[in-house]
């Protein structure tokens, strides 16, 4: 028996991986978020697989339907949105797993802030403006960030910032990143990537605070933050150069 973590990237049922969909087709239990997970990504599972919505239950009954599964011996896709290496609580529930003697492995999914960057036609790293992306989130109702993981630290860098789980830390947002990136730094908030409701609202570090109040937005929102949002007069990558040479293309790699 396994326990399949499974992320089913960011709400479009499409956008599943064949090997994510192909496991909840054979599995005879899936556990899913259905708070972030819609119920038609699942529907392919076998037709009397138990579905189970953890939307609503506790990290104890999560694994207490593992183990009655391991008991029973039935395979079981734990379906988590996105890709469950980023904010997934996933970790918490292999460290269960491994105290109970039941083995897992994981399907990579398609993440939000990349399905985002593709409806966006985006490209998050831009030569001569950053070659970096942060990933990163601010602390509200859940864990405390961990000391040094500040904005004011992280955006020393210039990187185009993806910040999740903040849109309600706004004020806060503008007043760390304000001296790093000013104030017509563009920034894009991304609300339900991947669902039928999705939209992208466009402004700047000075004006997307009363944007956003105008919208309404108050959850399930990313916040894209860079120059690389809105760059223009950028130079050519190097990569198809015609100068560049490398060993698939008339000599060996540059060092």
């Amino acid at each position: 028996m396994v326990v399949h973590f499974i992320g089913a990237g960011p709400g479009a049922a499409d956008l599943i991986t064949v090997r994510g969909q192909r496991l909840i087709e054979q599995c005879p239990v899936c556990i899913y978020a259905g708070s972030l997970v819609p119920k038609e990504l699942v529907a392919c599972a076998p037709e009397n697989a138990l579905l189970i919505d953890s939307s609503t239950l506790t990290l104890d009954e999560i694994i207490e339907a593992m183990r009655e599964a391991h008991e029973n011996s039935l395979d079981v896709a734990r379906v988590h949105s996105g890709d469950p290496s980023i904010y997934g609580a996933m970790a918490e529930q292999m460290r269960r797993l491994d105290a109970l003697g039941i083995d897992y492995d994981v399907t990579p999914g398609v993440p939000a802030f990349a399905a985002a960057a593709a409806a966006l036609k985006q490209e998050l790293t831009i030569p001569g403006v950053n070659q970096s992306i942060i990933l990163t989130r601010t602390s509200m109702k859940s864990s405390a960030m961990p000391e040094g993981e500040t904005l004011s630290n992280l955006g020393q860098s210039g990187a185009t910032m993806v910040i999740h789980l903040s849109i309600r830390n706004l004020a806060k947002i503008e007043d760390e990143l304000l001296p790093l990136y000013r104030a017509d730094c563009p920034v894009i908030v991304a609300y339900r990537v991947g669902w039928p409701d999705e939209e992208f609202i466009k402004g700047t570090l000075a004006d997307i605070r009363a944007k956003i109040e105008e919208h309404g937005v108050k959850r399930t929102a990313m916040i894209f933050i860079g120059h690389a949002l809105d760059a223009k007069n950028f130079r050519d990558s190097a990569l198809y150069h015609e100068s560049h040479q490398h060993v698939l293309r008339g000599g060996e790699p540059r060092s």
